[in-house]
């Protein structure tokens, strides 16, 4: 008899060690009444309770309250019971009431005689998956809906570039001058994860990518980000703008220059932001008799956040938006100005 109580006892103690080696899983056995019985180290790391403070304890302590009032531990203990395993894939309570996303199994524990003695409940905390898969949700959602919103741009784009040119020569390099000033500002947006972008990167960014001298535009303003969607339009705005003053304006004389600039007024509850666009030193400016997709954009653009005022005084184009700082704005402002550029 003794002989075979030695290996008896090293098959528990290696069990024993088994079972609190797992510590990345809650391990916990629950009598008939479902009272825990056995609640192993990794059930004390995910969980909370020491074994000295939880056994004795149902095991729905561990099941939200709405789990409890749905009989979801008795359901489990059923499940077990008629398919082998019940399956838990669910938010649970640490002992210090904050919620984790679990994943696991109870199954029923049996003599050898085949009786039922209780349940074996094994879980593990996934909250951090569940996180990272809620996360790429949401990412891909929001990849999908700029891929739409850039592509409804893009034949924006080239539906009325086709319209307004004269040639098609005149349309191709049209639709890729501001399909490039559009990827131009996404790259500016991307250098800040998609949040933001300011005021005066959009500017700078313009006048280098479309060849300006130097100090032939002149901007000036506070720091103001910008948010993605208002990012996007000032980018198209400023372009046109460029472009028109290049071709017919102030930049397409040596003596012209732009000059561009934005403020902040502080307003009780209605903050206001105004943007300048000042055309100087150029031709004689005619007001057109037609309008083409160029100016078009650039109305349409700029009303989407506020009042825009056209003047097409001989000394020079002038073009004012008077809009609320909140729908431009993705962060707050600062109050530090910005040199000529």
């Amino acid at each position: 008899m003794n002989r075979f109580s030695h290996p008896s006892r090293a098959r528990e103690r290696f069990l024993e060690a088994l079972l609190q080696s797992a510590i990345e899983y809650a391990i916990i056995a629950v009598d008939l009444d479902g009272l825990v019985t056995t609640w192993n180290e990794g059930a004390r790391r995910i969980l909370g309770w020491d074994e000295t403070e939880i056994i004795g304890r149902p095991v729905a302590a561990i099941f939200t309250e709405e789990d409890r009032e749905a009989g979801v531990p008795q359901q489990e203990m059923t499940a077990a019971l008629a398919q082998g395993h019940g399956d838990d894939e669910r938010w649970h309570v640490r002992k210090d009431s904050s919620l984790f996303w679990a994943s696991g199994q109870m199954m029923a524990l049996r003599s050898d005689d085949g009786e039922l003695e209780g349940f074996l409940k094994i879980l593990r905390d996934c909250t951090e998956q569940r996180e990272n898969e809620e996360r790429q949700r949401v990412l891909m959602h929001e990849l999908s809906h700029r891929i739409k919103n850039t592509l409804a741009v893009v034949q924006a784009i080239t539906n009325q570039s086709f319209r307004s040119a004269s040639s098609i020569e005149e349309a191709e390099q049209a639709i890729s001058a501001r399909i490039n000033a559009y990827a131009n500002a996404h790259d500016i947006l991307l250098q800040k994860n998609w949040r933001s972008a300011a005021m005066e990167t959009i500017v700078e960014a313009t006048a280098i990518n479309l060849a300006v001298e130097p100090n032939r535009v002149r901007a000036s303003g506070p720091s103001v980000n910008l948010t993605p969607q208002a990012a996007l339009a000032f980018s198209l705005v400023l372009h046109e703008l460029v472009t028109n003053a290049t071709k017919y304006g102030a930049l397409s004389v040596d003596t012209g220059f732009v000059e561009i600039e934005w403020s902040v007024r502080r307003n009780a509850g209605d903050d206001r932001f105004t943007l300048l666009w000042e055309e100087r030193g150029g031709p004689v400016v005619e007001t057109p008799i037609k309008k083409g997709f160029g100016s078009r954009l650039v109305k349409s653009s700029l009303a989407a956040f506020g009042d825009v005022f056209l003047d097409y005084a001989a000394t020079g184009f002038t073009i004012r938006l008077d809009a609320s700082l909140e729908k431009l704005q993705a962060q707050s402002y600062s109050g530090s100005n910005h040199g000529e550029g």
